[in-house]
């Protein structure tokens, strides 16, 4: 046996993948589907309902769900719905002949078409994401196919009734649009090396392992927040990193071995705990542990060179330090 036929009058078309999965070397093909009208209902409510009604389950349902064909039926009928044979009254065609010879187009015309027109025989379903359902969810729902020319054909349909806007990425490259409500549209674009390894076929045997995820534009953005983010952070190590130490480019904690206390010139601590006094007293003191020669003896807010007072003289860290004191910090090598 190669494989089991559906119809669409009963159940989902989810049922597909379920009997895939338990028979991936079958194949599975869709062979039928009727609309059918109510005898009350006006052409335009008609025509609205079946398009989208087949566009979720014929046209992008079945062929989500392993089919390898779908199909219409009838074909053509008259304006009754005839001829009829004991079958379905209230049935509708592709086409309707009227009366007087004139052939009108049905909207499943139109739903069928955007896979006969575009997807060629012998394509390949790749992965899309896609937000809607069969059931209908409001969102937008799509299926993608690879043509044997390399060509890729996109069809996509609008759940809502009012108008949805979506971004479509693949590759390098992406475009936006915006689809009326209730609406079924076909995009196609050709081969394109750059493209290759960016869609992933779907073979007989492979899951069906399609994620829904935000839309790539949705997914472009978060990237960029994140790459801004990286680089304000960075940039701020970078700068905190450069940060001058005026006289002091050699003053950082860690390259000193001891200090006298600048008050008492006793020793403070032990020798691998000792800080600058500006570090102690929490004057001056900047985040990379160099003192800020503009407090305490440093220069003043006009630039100048600082005076001391009597009893103290300028010495390292250009502050004014007791004259009792050491005049510099033994620095290890």
């Amino acid at each position: 046996m190669a494989g089991t036929a559906f119809h669409c009058y009963y159940g989902d078309p989810s049922a597909q993948s379920t009997l895939h999965d338990r028979f991936p070397d079958k194949g599975i093909w869709f062979t039928e589907c009727s609309g059918s009208r109510s005898p009350d209902d006006p052409p335009a409510k008609v025509f609205r309902e079946t398009l989208t009604w087949h566009s979720r389950n014929v046209v992008l349902g079945t062929m989500r769900n392993w089919a390898r064909s779908t199909a219409n039926w009838n074909i053509a009928l008259d304006s009754t719905g005839g001829p009829h044979n004991g079958g379905c009254g209230t049935c509708t065609g592709l086409v309707t002949v009227q009366a007087d010879g004139t052939v009108t187009t049905d909207a499943e015309y139109y739903a069928i078409g955007h896979l006969a027109k575009f997807v060629k025989p012998g394509a390949r379903r790749i992965a899309s994401t896609s937000f809607g359902t069969t059931g209908w969810n409001g969102q937008i729902m799509d299926v993608a196919f690879r043509n044997p020319d390399g060509s890729t054909a996109l069809v996509v349909h609008n759940e809502n009734d009012a108008p949805r806007s979506f971004a479509v990425t693949l590759g390098d490259r992406t475009f936006e649009y915006s689809l009326p409500g209730g609406a079924l549209a076909t995009f196609v674009w050709p081969a394109s090396k750059l493209l290759d390894s960016k869609a992933r076929l779907h073979s007989p045997r492979e899951r069906n392992r399609d994620r829904v995820s935000r839309t790539a534009a949705g997914a472009c953005r978060d990237r960029r927040r994140r790459r801004r983010a990286l680089v304000r952070r960075d940039a701020l190590r970078n700068r905190s990193s450069a940060l001058p130490c005026h006289r002091l480019e050699p003053a950082r904690l860690a390259g000193w071995k001891a200090l006298r206390d600048y008050s008492t010139g006793t020793a403070s601590g032990p020798a691998d705990q000792r800080t600058p006094p500006d570090a102690m007293s929490g004057q001056g003191s900047s985040p990379l542990g160099c003192a800020d020669a503009r407090i305490g003896g440093g220069p003043d807010t006009k630039g100048r060179e600082p005076r001391c007072t009597e009893g103290h003289r300028l010495g390292s860290f250009s502050r004014c330090w007791p004259r009792s004191t050491l005049s510099a910090p033994v620095r290890t090598s």
